[in-house]
């Protein structure tokens, strides 16, 4: 169809994608406020790293759990039903977060925060593909859904840093308060009610399959970050590999099935969603290690480092919106490759950091870093967004924010990993003998752990415990420069076929 015989957008839609962009911003600033707030958090709760990589990514893991049930589950009851109950449940959560008294009550406030936020991200996108139905306008309206969420990162750390400078750790969630309040108002009167037509019941086993599906993996992935891939972490991953099979061949067999598999099939679909995941994943481990890397070893205050933080989030700004203009002129594929190839030269910058001053390198990397998300985030998320009818748009959307909350998680999980066990195998020989035990386990789990206990231990023992992290931060910042390399010449090949965005697909 030409862009001429579809409905273009007035406005009233623009108007709507104001308010769909609140808590796209929401979730922006709920990841980079907790990375800024997590060593105040430690302080307090004394999480152990494990359990503090539980408190970073429950959230990015539940979403991922549930976002394929409420994509389907929006284009049921509707979407900007299912938007605004979330955005309620949001902020109630938030609350509960921000006066959590123990390491256990945050981690399962995280996890409904997760479950919440799953009703807010296909909900959003999925409403922008029902109001912008031409090509160009949906494209731009998906970057600037791109670039709030950069816009969230970058305002993240430098109100989230003010509001910690000020008060205690848990004021940072209560940000999302007011801007549910703000939708809960705004959504009836701007944005247009959509259910999907004739889309039959809704499978409960199929919700239970996805979430043993899914779980299981989230369990390996996190004991292969404490343990290694010993039994337990093996044996999980099969359980989860077994059960997703049965959900695929479930699927496949139902008239309404909560994921239509046959979206596979659109090899647009399918290789933008491994550029997301893929691409996804080095931003996460990197977000972690460099929030931390700011306040650990550079030693700035919650403010500072957020201010340091707000360039790069800047770079992805200006390249979610501005990659959907340039592919009006230049393939996509093309586009994402370049700003990838960037990203690469970015981690190769990070490598390079030391302990003793590396600010300015640290944010011209993670600038290019960061340059690389915002194309990604933009023209993947448009790529698998229509590619999918508008009847299956809830189910698209939610697969797009699957594979990069899945890929953010990820990230933490495997790249943190990665950077504590480099962290853990300089620092364990250097413990002096007879550091009493509590003493050298708490220094040699993390650098917080070593900062906390910086005074128990001999003068000048803290520049050795920064310098092992700054190289669990150089290597896990290798191997996310190999993957981002190989992903650039992927995605050439992946997206070769798709042509100039407004005109046809190239055959």
């Amino acid at each position: 169809m030409s862009t001429s015989t579809v409905h273009r957008a007035g406005p009233r839609e623009w108007g709507g994608l104001a308010v769909l962009a609140l808590p796209t911003v929401l979730l922006g600033l709920d990841v980079t406020v907790l990375y800024l707030a997590l060593p105040s958090l430690a302080e307090d709760l004394r999480p152990s790293s494990t359990e503090a990589l539980w408190i970073m990514d429950a959230y990015g893991f539940l979403i991922a759990g549930f976002l394929i049930t409420m994509g389907t589950l929006g284009d049921r009851i509707g979407r900007r039903k299912l938007l605004m109950i979330g955005a309620a449940a949001f902020g109630v959560v938030s609350v509960v977060a921000a006066y959590s008294g123990s390491t256990e009550v945050l981690i399962a406030a995280r996890a409904a925060l997760g479950i919440a936020g799953a009703t807010l991200m296909p909900s959003t996108l999925a409403l922008i593909s029902n109001m912008f139905a031409d090509p160009r306008q949906r494209s731009v309206a998906i970057g600037v859904w791109a670039t709030c969420f950069a816009l969230g990162m970058a305002l993240g750390p430098v109100v989230g840093g003010a509001m910690l400078a000020h008060f205690w750790w848990g004021s940072a969630f209560l940000l999302a308060v007011p801007v549910a309040i703000v939708l809960l108002v705004a959504a009836p009167v701007l944005i247009p009610e959509y259910r999907a037509p004739h889309s039959g019941r809704f499978d409960l086993l199929s919700v239970a399959l996805s979430l043993v599906a899914i779980l299981p993996v989230i369990y390996a992935v996190k004991r292969f970050a404490k343990d290694g891939f010993g039994a337990p972490a093996v044996g999980a991953l099969v359980i989860g590999l077994v059960f997703a099979t049965l959900f695929v061949r479930r699927q496949g067999h139902l008239a309404s099935p909560l994921l239509d598999v046959r979206l596979f099939a659109d090899r647009t679909f399918s290789a933008a969603l491994s550029v997301l995941l893929v691409g996804l994943i080095g931003v996460g481990g990197s977000m972690l290690l460099i929030t931390q890397q700011l306040q650990l070893v550079e030693e700035l205050p919650p403010v500072e480092a957020g201010l340091w933080m707000g360039p790069p989030a800047l770079m992805m700004f200006v390249a979610a919106i501005g990659a959907p203009l340039v592919a009006r002129r230049v393939p996509p594929g093309i586009v994402v490759s370049v700003t990838l190839a960037l990203s690469t030269l970015g981690y190769v910058l990070l490598t390079q950091v030391n302990a003793t001053g590396g600010i300015a390198l640290i944010v011209i990397g993670f600038g290019l870093v960061y340059l690389g998300l915002g194309a990604i985030a933009a023209l993947g998320t448009d790529l698998v967004v229509g590619a999918a009818p508008p009847e299956k748009a809830g189910s698209a959307s939610a697969m797009s924010e699957t594979v990069q909350e899945l890929g953010l998680a990820l990230g933490v999980a495997v790249l943190g990993s990665l950077a504590t066990a480099v962290y853990r195998g300089r620092v364990e020989d250097g413990i002096p003998a007879g550091t009493p035990a509590g003493v050298a386990e708490e220094v040699g789990d993390s650098l917080a752990g070593a900062s906390a206990g910086a005074g128990r231990m001999p003068a000048g023992w803290l520049d050795q415990a920064k310098e092992a992290a700054t190289a669990g931060l150089n290597v896990a910042m290798l191997v996310a420069a190999g993957g981002t390399v190989v992903l650039a010449l992927l995605a050439a090949v992946a997206l070769r076929h798709i042509g100039v965005i407004g005109k046809e697909d190239a055959a």
